[in-house]
């Protein structure tokens, strides 16, 4: 009698099943997926896939997952040839100062972010003039540049710790200025702050929160820390993408609103399907420039591969090596 094999389809389709409909998957995505599966056997590639990406790259393509400063310690350690971040540019740039000696790729070279794009070097050396001998501590949504001008970088998930671990009464924190005032928040620490804001989290506003919680009586709500202040103060808890993983796993809350960038309500609802997740759908455009077709694309052509001026490469990466190291 013959036996006869399973579609091998069915196995890439499941991590996702829960969130599209199978013939949508195979006519949109599964070439994609399994030109870019078989790519990264023969060029010994890896792809960090941030958590604000699509459900099909992040469940069904990528090797590493999590919020920047998982990627940013999982990069150190890449048994890789190539590294292809599935996220925005200053994320591969980080990459890059970690792993020097790798070609890292982003597959889209305009996926940016209004944060990074908010505060210059110049920037930096003007708040250093106005406040002498006041350490700067910078957010790792940032250039190259920006982070050589840096004493320590910091991400959402670590920079109470980062902030305190300097003993100081008064920081430069750049250059979120909600982050910090949020900082401030917890820690009593004063800090001078740059106006620049993520685009995703300015928009929520603490009337949406509360409509939210009228709509659906007994949600828990959960708020980045991008978000201003106003808003978090509205939440139940406040935490980077990764504290917000695992407080949905460990609190397994029967409804859930997550503040943040609405991929990932439908990343975790596949990882947590007894929760129910109300999606205030605020989408990155930045992430969304990173698809399935643009990471296979990279894949063939090893385009676009980031590189950093040689005069930034030390002070920049000191600067995200003194955060790992806390």
């Amino acid at each position: 009698m013959t036996t006869l094999l399973a579609n091998p389809r069915d196995t890439l389709f499941q991590p996702v099943a829960g969130v599209m409909a199978r013939q949508d998957w195979d006519r949109l995505y599964a070439d994609d997926i399994e030109a870019i599966l078989r790519l990264k056997r023969e060029k010994n590639a890896v792809i960090l896939a941030h958590n604000y990406q699509t459900p099909e790259i992040f469940h069904c393509v990528s090797d590493i997952r999590g919020d920047s400063l998982a990627l940013a310690r999982e990069a150190c350690d890449l048994d890789a040839d190539i590294i292809v971040m599935a996220g925005v540019h200053f994320m591969a740039e980080t990459a890059k100062l970690l792993n020097p000696a790798k070609k890292v790729l982003i597959p889209d070279a305009h996926a940016g972010c209004s944060l990074a794009e908010g505060i210059t070097a110049d920037n930096v050396r003007a708040l250093r003039a106005a406040w002498p001998g006041v350490p700067v501590v910078t957010y790792v949504n940032s250039t190259a540049a920006v982070k050589a001008e840096t004493d320590i970088c910091c991400t959402s998930g670590n920079a109470k710790k980062v902030v305190e671990s300097l003993g100081v009464p008064r920081v430069i924190m750049i250059p979120d200025e909600f982050l910090a005032r949020n900082i401030e928040a917890e820690t009593g620490i004063e800090m001078i702050t740059w106006p620049a804001h993520c685009e995703v989290h300015e928009r929520f506003t603490p009337a949406e929160i509360r409509q939210y919680r009228r709509i659906h009586p007994g949600v828990v709500v959960i708020a980045h820390p991008e978000c201003a202040p106003d808003v978090v103060a509205e939440a139940d808890f406040s935490g980077s993408t990764a504290q917000m993983i695992d407080w949905v796993a460990q609190r397994k809350p029967e409804k859930v609103l997550l503040v943040t960038e609405c991929s990932m309500s439908d990343n975790l609802s596949l990882l947590y399907p007894d929760t129910r997740f109300v999606r205030p759908c605020n989408l990155c455009p930045h992430m969304k420039r990173i698809t399935l077709a643009g990471i296979r694309r990279s894949l063939e052509t090893l385009q676009t591969e980031v590189t950093i001026p040689v005069e930034f490469q030390a002070p920049a990466r000191r600067a995200v090596e003194r955060m790992l190291a806390v």
